[in-house]
C-alpha cells in the first residue's frame, strides 16, 4: 500500500469520527451550518455532518447562583451593603434565546438587581430593612422574572443573605439591644422580687392567723379548765370567789417555780403595774429615810458619850470570860 492510500484512509477515519460527538447531562450544544443556526442537541451521542456542521457553543442547564453586593442608603440616611444571591437557570425550551439574545447574562442580572434594590431600600429605615428583607427579595425576583424570561432565563429564587451597615451604626445598634435586654432583665428581676415579697407577706399573714387561732384555742382550753377546777372546789364547799383566788395563787407559784427551775435563767421579777412600781419607790424612799435617821441617832449618841469612863457591873463576877461593859 502506497503512502497516498494511507493518508486517504487516515483522513477518511478522521472525518468519520468527527461525525460523532457526545453531550453531557444538564447541558445543550448549539449546532451551526455554515455560520447559521442549525439545531440544539441535548445530552447523549449525537451526529453532525463533518466540515459542514460545527459546534457553536455549549449552554449550561444547571441551576446557577450569582451573588451581587450593592451599597445603598436607607431612608434614615444610613449606608448599608446588601448581598443578594440570585439562583437562575436556562429554560431548556429556550436555549436558542439564551445563547443568541444575551451576550453577558451575569451582567444583565446584576444590573437589574442594582436597579431594584436601590429603588426599594431608600424607602425604608434601617430597622425595616432587616425586618422586610424578604419583601426586597420578592421585588428583585419579580423584576428579574419579567426581564429575563424574554432571554430564556428562569429566576428560581432570590435571597437577601447579608445586610451590613456601617461599623459605627452596628456598634450603636448593639448598645441599644444591650440596653433593651438590660431593661427587660431588670423588669423580670423586679417582678420576681415583688412575687417573693407578696408570697412572704401571705405566708406571714397565714402564720399569724394560725398563731392567733392557736392562742385562742389555748385560752379557750385554759378557761374550760378553770371552770372545771371551780366546779370541783365548789363541790368540797369552797365558794367561787375563794376558788378563783386559790387558782390564781396556785398558778402564780407554779409560774415562779417553773422560772426558778431553770438554772441558766437571768430573769428578775419586778412589779409590772404603775401602782406597784410607785409602792416600791415609796418603800425605798422610806427605807432610805429610816436609815438616815438611825445613822444620825448613832452619831449623836457617840458624841454625847465621848470621854466618859466605862462602868463595870458589880452584880456579876468580874472575869475575862464574862465582862459586862457599858460605854
Amino acid at each position: 500500500m502506497n503512502i497516498p492510500s494511507i493518508v486517504f484512509l487516515v483522513l477518511a477515519l478522521f472525518i468519520f469520527l468527527s461525525c460523532f460527538f457526545t453531550v453531557k447531562q444538564q447541558s445543550a450544544i448549539i449546532i451551526e451550518r455554515f455560520g447559521r443556526f442549525q439545531s440544539v442537541r441535548n445530552s447523549g451521542l449525537q451526529l453532525k455532518i463533518p466540515i459542514i456542521d460545527r459546534i457553536a457553543g455549549r449552554v449550561n442547564l444547571k441551576i446557577q447562583q450569582l451573588d451581587v453586593v450593592i451599597e445603598t442608603k436607607t431612608k434614615d440616611n444610613v449606608f448599608v451593603k446588601i448581598k443578594v444571591s440570585v439562583q437562575f437557570k436556562v429554560i431548556q425550551e429556550k436555549v436558542y434565546d439564551a445563547f443568541y439574545k444575551l451576550e453577558y447574562p451575569h451582567d444583565q442580572i446584576t444590573a437589574y438587581v442594582f436597579d431594584v434594590v436601590r429603588a426599594e431600600v431608600p424607602k425604608l429605615i434601617l430597622d425595616d430593612v432587616f425586618e422586610r428583607k424578604d419583601d426586597i427579595a420578592i421585588a428583585v425576583k419579580r423584576e428579574l422574572n419579567e426581564a429575563m424570561t424574554t432571554y430564556g432565563y428562569d429566576i428560581i429564587n432570590t435571597l437577601v443573605t447579608d445586610i451590613d451597615p456601617d461599623i459605627q451604626v452596628k456598634n450603636a445598634m448593639n448598645r441599644i439591644n444591650a440596653a433593651d435586654r438590660e431593661k427587660t432583665a431588670t423588669e423580670f428581676e423586679a417582678e420576681s422580687a415583688r412575687i417573693r415579697i407578696v408570697a412572704k407577706a401571705k405566708a406571714e399573714a397565714e402564720s399569724k392567723r394560725l398563731q392567733g387561732q392557736g392562742i385562742a384555742d389555748q385560752r379557750r382550753e385554759i378557761a374550760r379548765g378553770l371552770v372545771e377546777s371551780v366546779e370541783v372546789l365548789n363541790k368540797v364547799g369552797i365558794n367561787s370567789q375563794e376558788a378563783s383566788a386559790l387558782i390564781v395563787v396556785t398558778q402564780h407559784y407554779d409560774t415562779l417555780q417553773a422560772i426558778g427551775a431553770d438554772t441558766n435563767s437571768n430573769l428578775i421579777l419586778l412589779p409590772n403595774t404603775p401602782q406597784a412600781a410607785n409602792d416600791m419607790l415609796n418603800n425605798m424612799v422610806v427605807s432610805f429615810a429610816a436609815s438616815n435617821q438611825v445613822g444620825e441617832a448613832m452619831k449623836k449618841h457617840q458624841i454625847e458619850t465621848k470621854g466618859k469612863p466605862s462602868v463595870v457591873r458589880k452584880n456579876r463576877p468580874e472575869s475575862p470570860e464574862n465582862p459586862d461593859i457599858i460605854v
